[in-house]
């Protein structure tokens, strides 16, 4: 149990740690969201513009 608790405090440096690993995973999770609706938008208007050449 010690062990954990020394882990969770980082000898100290809990409160500098651990919201910098947040902050990371926020920008991880913000980048990967972004792409994903970067890639449908693409998608769909590449589906649209295969519509509109089929057509002629």
């Amino acid at each position: 149990m010690k062990i954990l608790h020394n882990f969770l405090t980082m000898g100290g440096y809990a409160a500098y740690v651990w919201p910098a690993y947040a902050v990371t995973l926020l920008i991880l999770m913000g980048n990967t969201i972004g792409a994903l609706r970067n890639n449908r938008k693409i998608l769909k208007k590449l589906k649209q513009q295969l519509l509109v050449e089929k057509r002629q």
